[in-house]
């Protein structure tokens, strides 16, 4: 059986993505066996599946083995997941400067994932050394390579001219990109451009798909930054936010 993956930093395999929501249990036996006769993708997705507790028992630690494995065989998603691991402690002591090397060569290798998790370390100097110059570039490289969520964070650094020569236009542009990618928080982002211009009806639809994807964290700020809005109806949005924030505060 072949397994390829899908473009999200979640691994999982295309032609398993329907048996692992009928059946997980099935779908994790067929990435066992295929992952012990050195299927690199069942390898990566082994990881994941045992990192979620889908269709099987759910352990860090093995899940940190089978990405350890499968990072060796040259799977970049794989290393990014062992970056990941260590960045939180999954099935490990957390180790940012560990993680940090595992992002990086995931990032030399072009992946899109990779550069946007080693710019976040760099961008915070977790890790590493603090360079902001050289986040903004991983941003980029990961933006024009299509992923959505640098794409926001690149806007981020044209509209405020930070470490680069301020270009509202492009940034607003990025956040378009960004929010049409699928990102909650460029979906954010792109809903202020929006709100700016006048065009409130287009910026309250953006709002309430950030609304549905956004998680705790983004909750938490975007509920107050929108009651602090000055047009009623983007204002009202306030509540939404914080009775979403609430329901997975309770969760």
């Amino acid at each position: 059986m072949a397994f390829h993956l899908r473009r999200t930093e979640v691994l999982d395999g295309e032609q398993l993505h329907a048996m692992l929501d009928e059946s997980p249990a099935r779908a994790a036996q067929a990435i066992l066996m295929a992952a012990k006769e050195g299927v690199l993708d069942a390898q990566a997705l082994l990881g994941q599946i045992l990192l979620d507790g889908r269709g099987i028992e759910r352990d860090e630690a093995l899940a940190l083995r089978w990405f350890q494995i499968a990072a060796q065989g040259g799977h970049l998603m794989a290393r990014n997941m062992l970056g990941r691991c260590l960045e939180h402690g999954w099935g490990c002591v957390a180790d940012e400067r560990a993680a940090a090397g595992e992002y990086r060569l995931a990032a030399q290798a072009g992946l899109d994932w990779g550069l946007y998790n080693y710019a976040n370390l760099l961008a915070t100097g977790r890790g590493v050394t603090q360079d902001q110059q050289q986040a903004l570039a991983c941003y980029r490289q990961a933006a024009e390579l299509g992923h959505a969520k640098s794409m926001n964070l690149l806007g981020r650094y044209l509209e405020e001219g930070q470490f680069c020569a301020q270009d509202v236009t492009a940034a607003r542009d990025w956040y378009r990109r960004s929010a049409e990618g699928g990102d909650f928080r460029g979906q954010f982002s792109y809903a202020a451009v929006l709100a700016d211009q006048g065009q409130v009806e287009a910026a309250l639809a953006w709002l309430h798909k950030a609304l549905e994807g956004g998680n705790l964290k983004f909750l938490q700020v975007a509920h107050q930054a929108l009651a602090a809005a000055h047009d009623p109806q983007i204002r009202a949005m306030a509540q939404a936010y914080q009775q979403r924030e609430a329901q997975l505060e309770a969760l």
